[in-house]
């Protein structure tokens, strides 16, 4: 603007010294023509006067006295065109000036004017011609200056002049440019209406402190409305990313950063280089809707990527949802079904087997009894099986109403000791309850069936001779029940799966003690449901330690 101001004001001035001189020069130059005119015709009408009063003898005298003491040229014509005197040449010289404008206008009129003008010269002579009453014409010339040659002879001084006033002109326009611009510089658009200015710019700061106001607003709505999409965003434990239509990264939250692992990626293929992922980013960029499963770092995720179309292009929202413990359940479902049917039917085939010798009279009657004992003790393995598939089922699918109560841990201990005892007497283990009286707030039902599973595993898998010690303590605020043995104990490859439903260490002697495998796997579901942790310890050989802890509820 202040170049723009600048530019104006210089031009303005260069327009103004032209036009100033150019008139100048007319005004001066119609002043000096008028004056010419003015004393050429004068001399001409007095000369002329003059001349009629004298006699004929003595004009042609008069005239040659006067051109001599006249600066203007005279020159004196006869009726017919020929020139007889003419003080600035040699009248026998001069051609027939008849057919001269001036000349035939003083014939016909008694007066004619001319002006003629030397393009070379820069000059322009006047003429003004008089008839007398003899016919002859007198004619008065005055040569001056055109007004080419009027400003060429004063082309010096127009150049200082025009360049003085360049310089006031230059020196005038920053300074105005400056005086302008300053006030307009200074302006605090912060707070227009503030700023004392031109009166002009009134109405625009006024609009602008408006503006001003409704963007402030709209930035805090906007900065408000971002500020709980974060929170919202940042404390999903699902993945969002949202995609531009050239595949940039606009937007990633710190679950989908987590997941894919690439903070401060720019472009989805720097994001995450899994192939799945890939392939369903591209195909949503393509305008086609995906959902598929992400396995990455040991977890599975469900991946469902849609396109958000932008004119002729598409852009992306990817969501990313945990999906491992569901994809686990299932699992374990069908683990637990294939199972389950496996362990119903190695019985039933037992029992059907032995059924079928009898029915058919193959087996001899003394042993008979031996088949019926084993058709009994076969389904006694099923119906205890049915039942902890039973309790097991129960409580993965929290169908159990807790009726939790303070329960003595010492009482349910000696309960247990009594209804194993013969079981512990067959086998030569010694049971024994260490410790003082703990109390825990949880269902009396399911902590016996606990303590049950880990005593009946403790005296099933001990030596002849060696012992079971249930040992009750408070740790550090927690109620802590051990259940400790002699017994052979368990590899190291085998303690992280021993909770698992059906897993056996051996098989073979899990079929002997009439084992189900869902033992521990009920122990940690009760543990579970009263908030506990479990944890083994064990040495092939030399026994085996099972801690329960029980934190407040």
């Amino acid at each position: 603007m202040r170049k723009r101001i600048y530019l104006s004001i210089c031009l303005a001035s260069l327009i103004t010294l032209v036009l100033t001189l150019f008139f100048s020069a007319r005004v001066m130059y119609r002043n000096m023509y008028g004056e010419v005119k003015s004393e050429v015709g004068n001399e001409a009408e007095y000369i002329a006067i003059a001349a009629e009063n004298m006699d004929e003898t003595v004009l042609g005298d008069y005239i040659e006295e006067t051109g001599k003491r006249l600066k203007n040229r005279i020159t004196f014509i006869a009726a017919d065109g020929t020139v007889l005197y003419d003080n600035y040449t040699s009248a026998k010289g001069m051609e027939n000036h008849l057919d001269r404008p001036e000349i035939k206008d003083a014939l016909e009129k008694g007066k004619g004017e001319i002006t003629r003008s030397s393009s070379t010269l820069g000059e322009q002579t006047y003429y003004y011609a008089v008839r007398l009453k003899s016919g002859d014409i007198l004619r008065i010339a005055k040569t001056t200056r055109s007004v080419g040659g009027l400003i060429g002879s004063s082309a010096v001084w127009l150049v200082i002049i025009a360049a003085a006033v360049a310089v006031v002109a230059v020196i005038t326009a920053k300074l105005l440019a400056d005086s302008v611009i300053k006030p307009v510089n200074e302006l605090d658009l912060n707070d227009p209406v503030s700023n004392v200015t031109y009166e002009e710019l009134s109405p625009l700061l006024t609009r602008m402190d408006k503006q001003n106001k409704e963007i402030s607003a709209q930035i805090e709505k906007l900065s408000e409305q971002k500020r709980e999409l974060g929170y919202i965003t940042g404390n999903m434990t699902e993945g969002l990313v949202i995609f531009g239509k050239d595949g940039a990264v606009l937007t990633a939250n710190a679950s989908a950063v987590k997941i894919l692992g690439n903070e401060g990626a720019a472009e989805y293929l720097e994001l995450c280089r899994y192939p799945e992922y890939i392939s369903a980013v591209e195909s949503a960029l393509g305008g086609k809707a995906s959902d598929s499963k992400l396995h990455k770092d040991g977890r599975v995720y469900r991946m469902t990527v849609n396109p958000v179309e932008d004119s002729e292009k598409y852009g992306a929202v990817l969501f990313l949802v945990d999906i491992t413990e569901t994809e686990s359940a299932e699992q374990m479902r069908r683990e637990f079904s294939a199972n389950v049917s496996h362990e119903l039917k190695t019985p039933l085939t037992s029992i059907m087997g032995a059924a079928e010798i009898i029915e058919n009279g193959i087996a001899k009657k003394e042993d008979i009894p031996h088949f019926a004992g084993q058709i009994h003790s076969e389904a006694s393995r099923l119906l205890t099986l049915i039942q902890d598939i039973i309790r097991i089922s129960r409580l993965d699918e929290n169908d159990v109403t807790p009726e939790f109560e303070q329960v003595g841990l010492e009482q349910v201990c000696r309960t247990v000791a009594a209804e194993l005892a013969c079981k512990a007497d067959d086998r030569g283990v010694t049971v024994n309850i260490k410790g003082g009286s703990v109390t825990v707030n949880g269902v009396r039902s399911i902590l016996h069936e606990m303590i049950y599973n880990l005593c009946d595993n403790a005296i099933a898998y001990n030596k002849k001779g060696g012992s079971v010690n249930m040992i009750l303590s408070e740790e550090n605020g927690e109620k802590v029940l051990s259940v400790e043995d002699t017994g052979i104990g368990i590899a190291p490859e085998h303690q992280a799966r021993v909770f698992e439903r059906f897993y056996r260490v051996d098989k073979s002697r899990s079929k002997e003690t009439g084992g189900t495998g869902l033992g521990l796997s009920i122990v940690k579901h009760g543990a579970i449901l009263h908030n506990a942790t479990v944890s083994l310890e064990s040495e092939p050989g030399k026994g085996t330690k099972i801690t329960v802890r029980f934190k407040d509820r």
